[in-house]
């Protein structure tokens, strides 16, 4: 089943609006987690559309504005670093896809979620592992996820320069961990992160 008959079947269920809901940026030190909610048109196949995470950084703006340009609604939600230290990634995963929702114009007949619950949201939900890779409305939050957050820590990047955030987006790459060994945290790291807090510096 191809990505676009898997969110046909749900249609087929009598779910005739779909949102597909994915994240950017559990995993990295710094800035923020990203979440967008897509609701795609029944008739719209967009070519390469897949998981952000298969999809090469100088192809990922063109899906970007076509994503954008064709849905029929979309919805951002951004939790930053230090809410995330505050409640935990998880939650505050939940709390962008849930402001995701909310950032949505029109209520969906159901969401499809990549492997998260949103238990305080009332619109019926299908948690699926690997969802951005099997579904066409999670693989295209995953793009306008993975997107937006990019162009937030390039914003970062020409506030702290000396981070190169503009290549890892702040990620746990080797070269973010030198840097960040060498200059300590910058406002936007994660201090409840290992890696950060293994540093033993003063914040």
């Amino acid at each position: 089943m191809d990505i676009y008959q898997h969110d046909e079947a749900f249609r087929e269920k009598g779910f005739e609006s779909i949102a597909g809901i994915d994240e950017a940026g559990r995993g990295p030190l710094a800035g923020p987690v990203v979440a967008a909610a897509v609701i795609l048109p029944s008739y719209l196949k967009i070519d390469g559309l897949r998981d952000s995470k298969k999809v090469p950084e100088q192809e990922r703006a063109s899906l970007f504005w076509q994503i954008l340009s064709s849905s029929l609604d979309i919805g951002v939600g951004v939790v930053e670093h230090d809410e995330i230290d505050r409640i935990n990634i998880l939650q505050a995963t939940r709390l962008a896809m849930k402001k995701a929702v909310a950032d949505l114009r029109t209520t969906p007949d159901a969401l499809i979620i990549d492997a998260v619950t949103l238990p305080s949201v009332s619109i019926k939900q299908f948690s699926i592992i690997k969802a951005d890779s099997k579904s066409a409305s999670v693989a295209a939050a995953s793009l306008i996820a993975k997107y937006t957050r990019d162009m937030i820590m390039l914003r970062y990047h020409s506030l702290y320069p000396e981070y190169n955030f503009k290549k890892h987006k702040g990620y746990c790459t080797k070269e973010h961990v030198r840097l960040l060994n060498l200059y300590g945290p910058c406002s936007i790291h994660r201090k409840s992160f290992r890696k950060v807090m293994d540093l033993n510096l003063p914040f």
